[in-house]
C-alpha cells in the first residue's frame, strides 16, 4: 500500500461517533476516528514497508500515527526516531500506548524510559513511566535491574499524588505492572500500592476510571497470573 492508499483506507473506516469519543479524550485534528480493532486490519500490509510506517507517524494524523505504532518493527527503529516520536506524542493515547509500547520492545527501553520519566514535559514523562511499566511485563526478571525498580517504586510512593495529571495514572500503572509481572518485587510493589491508595486523575468527560492498584493486583493474584510475562505489549 502507498501512503495515500493507507490514508484513504483509514478515512473509510472512520466515523463521527468514534471521532467525537477521541476528541473528548484529547485527540486533535487531523484524524478520521478509526476504531483500533478496524485499524488492525491494515497492519499486516503496512508493516511490510517500514519507511511507510515512519511516514504515517510523521503525518501528524492521529489514526495514521497509531497505526504506525502497531506496524513498526520495534527491534530496528532508531533511538533518534523514538526521541522524535515522543516529542510529537501530543496526547496520552500516543504517549502512553503508541510510543511507550514500541519503546518497551526496542533495544532502548530502559535507557529512554529512565530519561523520559524525569522530564518536565507531562506527555514525555507519561511515555517514560508507561514504557518502563510495559518493559517489565515482557523482560525476564533476570534481565531487570531490581534495585533501580525499587528506587522507582519509592519515587511513586513519595510523589505520585503531587505529580502531573496523566503522570499519576502511569505511575499507578507502573506499580500494578511491577507487582503483577516481577515476581521478586511483588510484595514490595503490593506494599506501595497499599501506601498510595486511590490515585485521582482528571479523565475529563469520559467514562474512564483509575484502577485501585491494590485491588487490581489482588485480582491478578486470584487468577494465578502473578509473575507470568506477556509476549508483547504492542496492541
Amino acid at each position: 500500500m502507498t501512503f495515500d492508499e493507507v490514508l484513504r483506507a483509514l478515512e473509510g473506516m472512520g466515523s463521527e461517533q468514534t471521532k467525537s469519543t477521541y476528541v473528548r479524550h484529547g485527540a486533535k485534528e487531523p484524524f478520521f476516528g478509526v476504531k483500533i480493532g478496524d485499524m488492525k486490519k491494515l497492519v499486516k500490509e503496512v508493516k511490510k514497508d517500514q519507511e511507510l510506517v515512519y511516514k504515517l507517524y510523521d503525518s501528524g494524523n492521529h489514526d495514521a500515527m497509531y497505526l504506525a505504532g502497531l506496524a513498526v518493527n520495534p527491534k530496528t527503529i532508531a533511538k533518534e526516531r523514538l526521541q522524535n516520536w515522543v516529542k510529537r506524542a501530543y496526547w496520552y493515547s500516543l504517549a502512553e500506548y503508541t510510543v511507550a509500547n514500541v519503546t518497551a520492545e526496542s533495544p532502548f527501553a530502559r535507557e529512554l524510559a529512565l530519561e523520559w520519566l524525569q522530564s518536565p514535559e507531562e506527555m514525555v514523562a507519561v511515555a517514560g513511566w508507561s514504557a518502563y511499566a510495559n518493559y517489565v511485563t515482557i523482560a525476564p526478571d533476570e534481565e531487570l535491574d531490581l534495585t533501580e525498580i525499587r528506587r522507582l517504586l519509592e519515587q511513586v510512593r513519595k510523589s505520585v499524588h503531587e505529580e502531573r495529571n496523566r503522570v499519576r495514572y502511569t505511575m499507578n500503572t507502573f506499580v500494578i505492572c511491577v507487582a503483577s509481572y516481577v515476581a521478586p518485587l511483588t510484595e514490595e510493589a503490593k506494599a506501595v500500592a497499599e501506601a498510595i491508595g486511590a490515585v485521582k486523575v482528571d479523565v475529563g468527560d469520559t467514562a474512564c476510571k483509575v484502577p485501585l492498584a491494590s485491588d487490581y493486583i489482588a485480582k491478578v493474584e486470584a487468577r494465578g497470573k502473578l509473575g507470568i510475562k506477556k509476549k508483547t505489549c504492542i496492541c
